[in-house]
């Protein structure tokens, strides 16, 4: 693929141009004629386009004007809904369909990944998975397990949220211009969603015990529960909070 674009460091632009990766997330991805997906970060159009013979209809958010009239000027099937937009900022509930989950897919930009990955899962109620592409550094975390040094606050934060799998890492040569990292391919799949009280809950609990992560989990949660609390949801007040599993601290949320 040539690239005649002026690259813009600020919108994180780093575009795809490996047609064996673009072909390898496709047939992982499965696309249905009737599936209705989102793509955030079209770029180009290296995946829009050989996604489009695959699917009826295609919606895409692209911040960037120059390259909102690429997608314009190449859109010659119609089949393209392109929304000039900011992807942080976006309304995802007003492209859902009454009785059909939408299926999501993009190259996140680098700068604004977590934040914008946060976002989208404010709506995970509407959405039956989504594929990302992300800083392999990113995606590490996404999926660590409990006792790794990448387990953490973001961890816990989306296995709350999702069923959380890596599927496969990208080299930067797969990308114009290369990016100084590499890249993970990342599925998720939303599970019901939780109260928004009980988000902020869990979100609180790890918020303060990954602050304090080398800390025993007992002095790192000092103030919101006590010893007995810990000794009465059978977690070890002597473990650290990256021991810890998913599912305790969605325990401590519940009794916060």
């Amino acid at each position: 693929m040539i690239i005649q674009h002026n690259i813009r460091k600020r919108f994180g632009q780093n575009f795809l141009v490996d047609n064996n990766i673009i072909n390898k997330i496709l047939d992982l991805i499965e696309p249905r004629k009737h599936d209705h997906f989102i793509e955030i970060g079209p770029g180009m159009g290296a995946l829009t386009f050989p996604i489009l013979d695959r699917i009826n209809n295609l919606d895409v958010i692209e911040i960037d004007r120059d390259l909102v009239n690429v997608l314009t000027e190449h859109n010659h099937t119609n089949q393209l809904s392109i929304h000039s937009a900011d992807a942080l900022k976006f309304d995802f509930n007003s492209l859902c369909h009454p009785g059909q989950k939408l299926r999501l897919m993009g190259n996140l930009p680098y700068n604004i990944s977590t934040p914008l990955l946060f976002h989208i899962l404010n709506y995970s109620n509407i959405f039956h998975d989504l594929h990302i592409m992300v800083q392999k550094e990113v995606g590490d975390r996404i999926c660590s397990e409990p006792n790794n040094k990448t387990y953490g606050r973001l961890s816990v934060a989306i296995q709350a949220r999702c069923k959380t799998t890596k599927l496969f890492d990208i080299k930067p040569n797969a990308f114009y211009p290369r990016p100084n990292v590499n890249s993970s391919m990342v599925q998720l799949i939303p599970y019901q969603s939780m109260s928004k009280q009980q988000e902020q809950q869990l979100d609180r609990v790890v918020q303060l015990a990954f602050s304090k992560r080398r800390k025993k989990i007992k002095n790192a949660l000092d103030g919101l529960f006590k010893t007995e609390d810990l000794k009465l949801l059978a977690i070890d007040p002597e473990k650290r909070p990256e021991n810890l599993s998913v599912k305790d601290y969605i325990n401590l949320s519940k009794i916060l």
